[in-house]
């Protein structure tokens, strides 16, 4: 029982079953208690929100299944890659499945018009900014110049902007 209980944990702890199960879930519960039982999304939102929830959910896995076979490590940064990807999305944005987080909690914050999830998007940006600055100073460690020449040409999160 205490393995079980202990998968569940780390399953849990996983950043996108948080992004893409345990936020959505917490929004929705947050917003049913807070309108009686009820959900009060505008109209004109929802159909936004959803189509932004879609893109940000799919640019993660997308993005997933193209990085790992041409970079190594795994999913998270648990074990780094062994190498720099350059091309594809990577190309454009140094941190193309990160982002795809960001676009679904935008898109999760305009759909459900709510506080809390407005609240978990700045949130959970924050930490994502703390989390590329860490990355990015380990993947300097392992591939020195070759990374810093990457980072040169290629914005952390959105092209031409930053």
């Amino acid at each position: 029982m205490h393995d079980a209980a202990s998968r569940l944990r780390a399953w849990l702890w996983r950043t996108p079953v948080q992004t893409f199960v345990l936020c959505p879930l917490a929004v929705i519960a947050f917003e049913l208690a807070l309108h009686g039982g009820r959900l009060a999304p505008f109209a004109w939102n929802v159909p936004a929100g959803a189509l932004l929830m879609a893109w940000g959910y799919l640019q993660y896995r997308l993005v997933g299944n193209y990085r790992l076979p041409r970079a190594g490590g795994t999913a998270g940064m648990d074990v780094p890659p062994d190498r720099i990807i350059a091309q594809g999305p990577y190309r454009y944005t140094r941190n193309p499945m990160y982002l795809g987080h960001l676009i679904f909690l935008t898109g999760l914050a305009i759909a459900s018009w709510s506080w809390l999830a407005l609240i978990i998007l700045i949130a959970r940006a924050i930490w994502f900014q703390a989390r590329v600055l860490h990355d990015e100073a380990r993947l300097e460690t392992i591939f020195g110049a070759d990374y810093t020449a990457y980072r040169a040409g290629v914005r952390r999160w959105l092209p031409g902007l930053f």
